[in-house]
Protein backbone atom coordinates (compact mmCIF):
# COMPACT_ATOMS: atom_id res chain seq x y z
CA UNK A 1 0.00 0.00 0.00
CA UNK A 2 1.23 3.68 -1.08
CA UNK A 3 2.04 6.03 1.93
CA UNK A 4 -1.17 7.95 1.08
CA UNK A 5 -4.01 7.45 3.57
CA UNK A 6 -6.64 7.91 0.47
CA UNK A 7 -6.20 6.61 -2.40
CA UNK A 8 -7.86 7.39 -5.79
CA UNK A 9 -9.16 4.54 -7.95
CA UNK A 10 -10.51 4.45 -11.17
CA UNK A 11 -11.69 2.10 -13.65
CA UNK A 12 -7.48 1.49 -14.83
CA UNK A 13 -6.51 0.25 -11.31
CA UNK A 14 -9.53 -0.61 -9.03
CA UNK A 15 -8.94 -4.35 -9.39
CA UNK A 16 -5.61 -4.03 -8.35
CA UNK A 17 -6.56 -1.30 -4.89
CA UNK A 18 -9.64 -2.61 -4.27
CA UNK A 19 -10.32 -6.13 -5.25
CA UNK A 20 -7.30 -7.78 -4.45
CA UNK A 21 -6.14 -6.05 -1.41
CA UNK A 22 -5.22 -8.08 1.92
CA UNK A 23 -7.03 -5.46 3.90
CA UNK A 24 -10.58 -4.67 3.70
CA UNK A 25 -11.40 -1.86 1.51
CA UNK A 26 -13.95 1.17 2.13
CA UNK A 27 -14.80 2.69 -1.10
CA UNK A 28 -16.44 6.49 -1.60
CA UNK A 29 -17.73 6.86 -4.51
CA UNK A 30 -18.33 10.86 -5.46
CA UNK A 31 -18.18 13.60 -7.68
CA UNK A 32 -17.04 16.96 -7.30
CA UNK A 33 -21.10 18.51 -8.28
CA UNK A 34 -22.25 16.34 -5.16
CA UNK A 35 -23.28 18.30 -2.55
CA UNK A 36 -23.38 15.27 0.21
CA UNK A 37 -20.59 14.36 -1.33
CA UNK A 38 -18.49 16.83 0.06
CA UNK A 39 -20.32 16.88 3.73
CA UNK A 40 -19.16 12.91 4.10
CA UNK A 41 -16.05 13.68 2.67
CA UNK A 42 -14.23 14.95 5.87
CA UNK A 43 -15.61 12.02 7.94
CA UNK A 44 -14.09 9.73 5.36
CA UNK A 45 -10.58 11.47 5.76
CA UNK A 46 -11.15 11.16 9.34
CA UNK A 47 -11.91 7.31 9.13
CA UNK A 48 -9.12 6.70 7.05
CA UNK A 49 -6.61 8.18 9.48
CA UNK A 50 -8.09 5.94 12.09
CA UNK A 51 -8.14 2.89 10.57
CA UNK A 52 -4.52 3.28 8.93
CA UNK A 53 -3.08 -0.13 7.83
CA UNK A 54 -6.25 -1.74 9.16
CA UNK A 55 -8.58 -0.49 6.12
CA UNK A 56 -7.66 1.24 2.99
CA UNK A 57 -9.90 4.01 1.95
CA UNK A 58 -10.08 4.68 -1.78
CA UNK A 59 -12.61 7.41 -3.22
CA UNK A 60 -13.64 6.76 -6.40
CA UNK A 61 -15.41 9.67 -8.73
CA UNK A 62 -17.56 8.71 -11.17
CA UNK A 63 -17.33 10.65 -13.55
CA UNK A 64 -13.91 9.28 -14.02
CA UNK A 65 -15.13 5.55 -13.17
CA UNK A 66 -18.20 4.84 -15.00
CA UNK A 67 -17.59 1.60 -15.97
CA UNK A 68 -16.91 0.68 -12.26
CA UNK A 69 -19.45 2.48 -10.88
CA UNK A 70 -21.67 0.87 -12.90
CA UNK A 71 -20.82 -3.01 -12.53
CA UNK A 72 -21.59 -1.65 -8.46
CA UNK A 73 -25.23 -0.34 -9.23
CA UNK A 74 -24.00 3.57 -8.36
CA UNK A 75 -27.07 4.89 -8.69
CA UNK A 76 -27.34 7.65 -5.92
CA UNK A 77 -23.76 9.51 -4.59
CA UNK A 78 -22.22 9.27 -2.07
CA UNK A 79 -22.06 5.46 -1.87
CA UNK A 80 -20.05 3.98 0.42
CA UNK A 81 -19.26 0.25 -0.44
CA UNK A 82 -16.89 -1.64 2.14
CA UNK A 83 -15.22 -4.69 0.52
CA UNK A 84 -13.29 -7.85 2.42
CA UNK A 85 -11.23 -10.38 0.08
CA UNK A 86 -12.55 -8.65 -3.14
CA UNK A 87 -16.21 -9.28 -2.26
CA UNK A 88 -19.02 -6.33 -1.31
CA UNK A 89 -19.78 -7.01 2.48
CA UNK A 90 -21.81 -3.51 3.22
CA UNK A 91 -23.11 -0.50 1.24
CA UNK A 92 -24.02 2.69 3.02
CA UNK A 93 -26.39 5.30 0.21
CA UNK A 94 -26.18 8.98 1.61
CA UNK A 95 -24.99 10.69 4.64
CA UNK A 96 -24.88 8.98 7.63
CA UNK A 97 -23.49 9.84 10.93
CA UNK A 98 -19.60 9.28 11.24
CA UNK A 99 -20.86 6.51 14.23
CA UNK A 100 -22.77 4.59 12.53
CA UNK A 101 -20.73 4.64 9.12
CA UNK A 102 -17.53 3.38 11.98
CA UNK A 103 -19.87 0.81 13.42
CA UNK A 104 -20.29 -0.94 10.17
CA UNK A 105 -17.04 -0.66 9.39
CA UNK A 106 -15.98 -2.59 12.44
CA UNK A 107 -18.19 -4.95 11.92
CA UNK A 108 -15.86 -5.99 8.48
CA UNK A 109 -12.76 -5.35 9.85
Amino acid sequence: MSGEIEINVNDGNFDREVLKSDIPVLVDFWADWCGPCRMISPVVSEIAAEYKNRLKVCKMNVEEGRQTSSSYGIMSIPTLIIFKGGEVVDKVVGVVPKNDLVARINACV
